[in-house]
């Protein structure tokens, strides 16, 4: 919150703080911490190119470009790490699924075979005898302002 309402300066703290001395590795879990709320405080004044960062991770992870997931996150090392943990086979570099949910059950996945076999839903509502006129017209309606907005789930806050 206090970035986010201008502060000047964001320090970062290490799990040890006046506990004992900080390793390296406190140290780099400080860091990262730091970067996580600094990015965060960048989302909430709309910086655009804070979303244009996340924008870019959400497409690398929803089209499987693992090293592209790896380079844009705010810790490469630790996400290269955490990924070889599970799947350290060099091919599961360019596996279109991760280790939580596997090949059969993996969202994006099921979203991608989704829209190869229905479309990416540009297309007009489809009628159906079960919705009556208002809903459907409603329904295009809201499919056009989402279009409009940049078929962007997550805006900038209104001011």
């Amino acid at each position: 919150m206090i970035a986010w309402w201008g502060t000047a300066m964001l320090c970062y703290v290490t799990p040890k703080e006046h506990l004992g001395l900080p390793n390296r590795d406190d140290v780099k879990t400080g860091v990262i911490t730091y970067k996580i709320a600094a990015h965060a405080a960048d989302l909430a004044k709309g910086h655009p190119g804070a979303q244009a960062w996340d924008d870019a991770l959400s497409d690398a992870r929803f089209e499987f470009r693992w090293e592209d997931q790896f380079n844009l996150a705010l810790d490469p090392e630790t996400a290269r790490e955490f990924h070889d943990e599970t799947l350290p086979a060099e091919p599961a570099k360019t596996a279109h699924f991760c280790s939580m949910c596997g090949p059969k059950f993996c969202s994006m996945k099921i979203s991608q075979q989704i829209r190869n076999e229905h479309g990416d839903g540009s297309t007009a509502v489809a009628t159906d005898t079960d919705f009556d006129a208002e809903a459907v017209a409603g329904m295009a309606a809201k499919s056009e302002e989402f279009a409009a907005s940049g078929n962007r789930v997550y805006l900038p806050l209104a001011d």
